[in-house]
């Protein structure tokens, strides 16, 4: 019998500090060990992680971190950082409305404002704000209440006048003449963080407690009798487990129904776009209120931005040219100048859109099989408060406070979290 909570020693690890870095320029870098171990999986593990993306890995890292389960695999089908944790426009933040999202994205940015310091390993984290622009009076008043929402639950909220915003974003079209900018709200907090950087710190964190991270590794079935989950079967052969947890993003469809079962989620491209190399121009975040279409400066001066899904099923990490006009179009509403940069390079990441536009961190109908899923648009920046809950499901058995919303079966008791208020379509989202 295998307990779960077998503790395993940690790897030795190496650790990384300005000083190491200055003595390895000086000794031509010949010190460097690789961020993380390529173990062949083992038999059998406590928990079985499906999904090498950033949930996956901030799942393993809490689990071992916070709960010493140690005796953990994360099974990846491709390389880590090859799914949406590598393909998304980097933005963090936690300006949400409902109660059951706004706790648990709070949740998330006080563990991002620490992640760098957790994980000893630097995830370009860069607190410079996001400006959510309105375009009425009618929208002012909404975003007047969400402020009010996001400062009850602990997060940080300004409302802007157009004044105000003039001061910190001069180059916006405040007197067009469709979509006049009238102010907006502005959460200081919020940011960008490195993509890659985040699945390589919490990869390399979860393998220095013990973890097993198993790339090219991709999960072909389960294995359920009389309604127990006991293991998975791989590429890599049969490997038995006490428990599983699937955080597979826009593959989650493909996988549950490996297992029996259907979910409400529906998979889409998003499309996100890198201009050239500017001159700093961008403070922080904005985002059009008129339409969908968010924009930020990375710290080599290409603007990265990005709008709407495509509007049609699909497990293509590539998207079509009528969305990549449309964004461009929200693009020149609020900043013409934007018209004048040529875009570098774009790619499309594979989406999972529940059918009210919030995620699911639940034990599923299989004993012993859990979820993790339909993040639509949230998922980078929910990464820690993803992984924190999940362990602590995992762990415990019990949904954790800021995750109590997010159960399987919201839409059986009409309990759905629908933060967008745009009905019961993913295209919609």
């Amino acid at each position: 019998m295998h307990s779960l909570c077998s503790v395993k020693p940690p790897v030795t690890v190496m650790r990384y500090s300005a000083l190491k870095v200055l003595k390895e320029g000086l000794t031509g870098n010949r010190g460097w060990r690789p961020v993380w171990r390529e173990p062949d999986p083992k038999t059998h593990y406590d928990v079985i992680i499906v999904g090498g993306g950033g949930h996956g890995l901030a799942t393993a890292h809490y689990l071992a971190k916070e709960h010493g389960i140690t005796n953990v695999a994360v099974l990846e089908k491709g390389w880590i950082g090859s799914g949406n944790i590598g393909r998304n426009t980097t933005i963090v933040r936690s300006n949400y409305l409902l109660p059951g999202n706004e706790p648990f994205y709070e949740l998330s940015m006080k563990l991002w404002e620490n992640l760098e310091q957790d994980l000893n390993y630097n995830a370009m984290m860069s607190q410079r704000g996001i400006v959510n622009l309105y375009h009425s009076d009618a929208q002012r008043d909404a975003y007047a209440r969400r402020g009010n929402t996001m400062r009850l639950a602990g997060a940080d909220s300004v409302l802007l006048d157009q004044a105000g915003l003039r001061e910190m974003c001069p180059f916006l079209d405040y007197d067009n003449a469709r979509f006049p900018i009238k102010g907006g709200l502005w959460q200081p907090r919020a940011g960008t963080a490195r993509h890659d950087a985040v699945a390589w710190g919490y990869a390399r964190a979860a393998d220095s407690r013990g973890v097993d991270i198993i790339q090219n590794c991709e999960v072909t079935g389960f294995t359920i009798n009389n309604g127990k989950c006991s293991g998975v079967d791989t590429s890599r052969g049969r490997i038995s487990a006490n428990k599983v947890a699937v955080c597979v993003a826009g593959s989650s469809g493909r996988v549950m129904a490996q297992a029996g079962m259907q979910l409400p989620i529906e998979s889409h491209v998003l499309q996100a776009f890198v201009s050239e190399g500017l001159k700093p121009v961008i403070p922080g975040v904005i985002t059009f209120g008129a339409g969908h279409f968010y924009v930020s400066q990375s710290d080599k001066g290409g603007l990265v931005f990005g709008g709407d899904i495509d509007g049609y099923n699909s497990y293509a990490q590539r998207g079509n040219l009528p969305v990549v006009e449309d964004v461009c179009e929200g693009g020149m509403a609020i900043m013409p100048m934007i018209g004048r940069a040529r875009m570098l390079r774009m790619w499309g990441g594979l989406m999972d859109m529940s059918m009210d536009g919030s995620p699911f961190i639940d034990k599923t109908s299989v004993s012993g099989l859990y979820f993790n899923g339909g993040w639509c648009y949230g998922g980078f920046k929910a990464t820690p408060a993803s992984g924190w809950c999940y362990a602590h499901l995992l762990a415990t058995g019990q949904p954790h406070e800021s995750a109590a919303a997010y159960r399987l079966d919201r839409f059986m008791s009409g309990a759905v979290v629908d933060e967008r208020g745009a009905g019961a379509q993913p295209n919609l989202h």
